[in-house]
């Protein structure tokens, strides 16, 4: 799983370098997240805008990602492409993370 990361002040950046995140790398994704945020600082911000597709397992994945960060760190999300925004948008889970047009937006619309 490709994933990448990059410290801003006190946020994390984690691009994911990937078209797809559905079942066969959503294990792998997972642990490379836990892996990422294990010291994450406040905020962690997850871009997508690379994955053009996710299934129901690689959202699970993300929700899992989200409920083991450490105590006091959110999850934001960035970069959704349509077909990826959609599925927030019909599993609702767009009302638990916040969403972000790009990562330099995130940066912007929250101090880090």
């Amino acid at each position: 799983m490709n994933l990448t990361s990059e410290r801003i002040g006190d946020c994390l950046i984690i691009r994911v370098g990937e078209p797809r995140i559905d079942a066969p790398v959503a294990i792998r994704f997972k642990d490379r997240m836990r892996d990422l945020t294990a010291d994450a600082a406040t905020r962690t911000v997850l871009d997508l805008s690379e994955v053009d597709f996710i299934d129901s397992s690689g959202l699970g994945a993300i929700v899992a990602s989200m409920k083991q960060m450490p105590d006091g760190v959110s999850l934001d999300l960035s970069g959704l492409m349509p077909n990826v925004e959609k599925v927030f948008r019909l599993t609702r889970m767009d009302t638990v993370f916040t969403i972000h047009q790009s990562a330099e937006s995130a940066l912007q619309d929250r101090a880090c």
